[in-house]
């Protein structure tokens, strides 16, 4: 449970810009033609609309923005990790070079996914939601019985009753599991994502200097980011829509009834 500076401040810089060109293109929305960036905010709106039409069987006006925030800003964060591994954390060393600091303990986080801490506070803001949405299309009474009576259904009080640990306890280690996989997985994936742009350059550059072909290690560096760089384009896309996707499954099932 640590706030990171650094994680906080990506966050809220793409937050924001997230915010801005989305409120500005639908305040300039055309209904004629569409330019490219209206195209292309509209195709996300249309995608994910359909997705909520798809798989959340509640009522409720927040789930579509939800689901679109969630989307865009976690994509916008893991994106960070296309920028060049050094670029931004050597000119914060040198910055505090240039400062009078010490630059060897001038750390600086880009990507706020591979920061553990970000990924949980949002999986625990989706388990607060959960909560709420299922008190709120249930009622207090309803969602607190459904603790004690499923999945087992049972037949007269005394069997219900013999069935009310047991079930409480399943469902006490199904809400744990929902923020907790959903923390490990985003964490995990763009923090080994991140680890491979390092070590792809560590092992190309020290086998350099071992070997003195600079000349040919210099190209394989090249190359083998340029790959992973392909590859990793694709997974970040893949887990921003999977935690997208399992933030609506939960909300959904919250709304549902037994």
């Amino acid at each position: 449970m640590t706030i990171n500076i650094d994680s906080v401040l990506f966050t809220l810089v793409l937050s924001s810009l997230f915010l801005f060109f989305f409120i500005r293109t639908a305040r300039k929305a055309t209904a004629g033609v569409p330019g490219k960036f209206q195209a292309g905010v509209e195709m996300i709106v249309g995608f994910v609309d359909g997705l909520v039409r798809e798989t959340f069987h509640g009522r409720s006006k927040l789930i579509a923005p939800l689901a679109i925030t969630i989307f865009c800003v976690v994509f916008l964060m893991n994106f960070m990790d296309m920028i060049p591994v050094d670029w931004l954390p050597g000119a914060w060393m040198k910055a505090n070079e240039l400062a009078g600091h010490d630059p060897s303990h001038a750390y600086l986080r880009v990507v706020p996914t591979a920061d553990l801490n970000t990924t949980l506070g949002l999986s625990l803001m989706v388990f607060l939601l959960i909560q709420v949405f299922g008190i709120s299309h249930k009622g207090f009474g309803k969602f607190f019985k459904e603790a004690f009576t499923a999945p087992f259904h049972a037949e007269g009080t005394v069997m219900k009753i013999l069935l009310a640990p047991a079930n409480l306890l399943l469902r006490v280690i199904e809400e744990l599991v929902r923020p907790l996989s959903l923390t490990l997985r985003l964490f995990g994936n763009m923090y080994a994502g991140e680890l491979i742009f390092i070590l792809i350059a560590l092992m190309t550059w020290n086998a350099a200097l071992s070997s003195g072909m600079t000349y040919v290690m210099a190209p394989l560096q090249f190359i083998s980011g340029f790959v992973w760089t392909a590859f990793h384009i694709l997974v970040i896309t893949l887990q921003a829509f999977i935690f997208m996707m399992l933030t609506i499954v939960y909300l959904s099932m919250a709304a549902e009834s037994h």
